[in-house]
């Protein structure tokens, strides 16, 4: 079967397009789906590079979205029937809950694409409890495409943040996944939504998806500056940041007394420095967060086929493509998610 497949860990030369890849057959408990369209993030990316512990068996399929067709059932599946349109939370949780939390996501989890097998093929065999059924005639792209930036962003605004209507949220970079869904997610549930984006395009298409306040970040280098003149010194109750290194000391000054930054990523380094005097005199509290549960997967992608969410699809290549994709998306040059599509 046709795939995109990492060779190994490296450069964009590791992203390679193959038609030789066996046809993967269910085990009991799966089952598999005939792809339609996966959709990167910047995960994939990290995967590509490696880091210790992440032990893959290459030639290792990409993509940790997808949605696609029942192609056939395993044992003991049901509920399912082949020729359903599915779309599959990437998230393979552990069958013995731990005892310490309520998130099923606050465990070792793995995730596909990263931990497992990809998206990013003609068939694939996923756990059949991480299907949920797409209505006829959704667009399998949004399908594909929503899933993991928007459980991410669901669980840490509201499942973990408690976000709440008239809430001010401000969220750190206008055009990636995570961001996109942010906006959306924020606007839904009622809060003022400030982007921070890095140019005049980015900022137009963030208030054009439903933010209150763009600032460029070209015009506005100090930007949490910006922030408290919109707030009339204020400051936002809660930060969304993915970028990490970089951001993390504005994002911190951009917060009221008593705000709370979300941390779900950081793609710009690690290794970032607190001050810790402002954490406690001004009684900031720092939340991370992860993936999300299979409960917000379903809420998040009701919501999606509802028309209440929409996941913004920046550019559409075809599976063959694939290193082209990744390139895209390693270059920022994108505004929302990129897609493969591999059938119709």
């Amino acid at each position: 079967m046709r795939a995109a497949v990492l060779t190994g860990h490296g450069g964009l030369e590791v992203v390679q397009y193959v038609e030789d890849l066996p046809i993967p057959e269910p085990a009991a408990g799966e089952v598999r789906l005939k792809m339609h369209s996966a959709a990167l993030n910047r995960l994939d990316l990290f995967v590509r590079a490696g880091w210790p512990g992440l032990n893959l068996s290459f030639p290792h399929v990409i993509g940790s979205d997808g949605a696609g067709y029942v192609d056939a059932l395993g044992a003991g599946v049901q509920g399912l029937a082949v020729g359903d349109p599915v779309a599959v939370d990437p998230s393979v949780f552990p069958s013995v809950r731990a005892a310490h939390t309520d998130y099923e996501n606050q465990d070792r989890i793995a995730i596909m694409g990263e931990h497992h097998s990809g998206f990013a093929a003609e068939y694939v065999c996923v756990p059949a409890a991480n299907c949920v059924k797409v209505p006829n005639g959704f667009d399998l792209q949004q399908a594909a495409a929503a899933g993991l930036v928007y459980v991410t962003a669901w669980h840490s605004l509201i499942t973990r943040g408690g976000l709440q209507a008239g809430d001010h949220v401000l969220i750190v970079g206008a055009g990636g996944g995570v961001n996109t869904a942010s906006v959306q997610i924020a606007r839904l549930a009622g809060a003022t939504v400030y982007v921070v984006g890095s140019s005049e395009e980015k900022c137009a298409r963030a208030l054009k998806m439903g933010a209150h306040y763009a600032i460029n970040r070209q015009e506005h280098p100090q930007w949490s500056k910006e922030v408290y003149r919109l707030t009339d010194k204020r400051g936002v109750d809660y930060v969304v940041d993915n970028v990490g290194k970089d951001t993390l000391g504005q994002s911190l000054r951009a917060l009221r007394i008593g705000g709370s930054i979300l941390v779900v990523g950081g793609t710009s380094g690690y290794n970032a420095e607190l001050p810790l005097n402002q954490l406690f005199a001004r009684q900031i509290a720092i939340i991370g967060s992860t993936m999300g549960t299979h409960k917000d997967y379903v809420t998040v992608m009701n919501l999606i086929f509802a028309g209440r969410l929409n996941a913004v699809i920046g550019k559409v290549f075809p599976l063959e493509h694939a290193r082209d994709a990744q390139a895209t998306l390693e270059a920022f040059d994108v505004f929302g998610k990129v897609v493969l599509s591999i059938g119709a």
